[in-house]
């Protein structure tokens, strides 16, 4: 008597190949877009930052505007950045420096020598004197 024997099955057959064909294709192909939408969304949300950083800018130079309309907002201004009062008033620097002044305590004071000119008029004032004190030559 003659034994039949079954076919093996072939792990694979030819429409499963297709399909596992056809469903790296799409994987493939939709890779791109994905990637392509994905960095979009990044820019997005990067340009919101960017935006809400400007906007709040925006505001705090607004308000800052604002400030300018005021007069006594421009009167303190002048006086704090530039020395500057009404007439008749007179100004004064006041340097607070407790490390220098314990330092110098046990000095003499004809020992120290007189400071140099702090602010931009005393440079020009000091400039001004210097040119009055030299005598033409003759």
């Amino acid at each position: 008597m003659k034994r039949l024997s079954a076919p093996h099955p072939r792990r694979f057959t030819g429409r499963a190949t297709v399909l596992f064909a056809v469903l790296i294709a799409l994987a493939l192909a939709y890779t791109y877009p994905v990637r392509v939408y994905l960095d979009q969304q990044a820019d997005i949300e990067r340009m919101e930052a960017a935006q809400a950083v400007q906007e709040a800018e925006i505001a705090k130079l607004t308000a800052e505007a604002a400030n300018w309309q005021d007069d006594e907002y421009i009167k303190t201004q002048a006086r704090e950045r530039f020395f500057m009062g009404p007439p008749g008033e007179k100004m004064m620097v006041v340097l607070h420096d407790p490390e220098g002044a314990a330092r110098d305590a046990g000095k003499s004071a004809g020992s120290t020598a007189p400071a140099g000119p702090v602010t931009w008029y005393d440079t020009l004032w000091s400039s001004v004197q210097a040119a009055d004190s030299q005598q033409p030559g003759k």
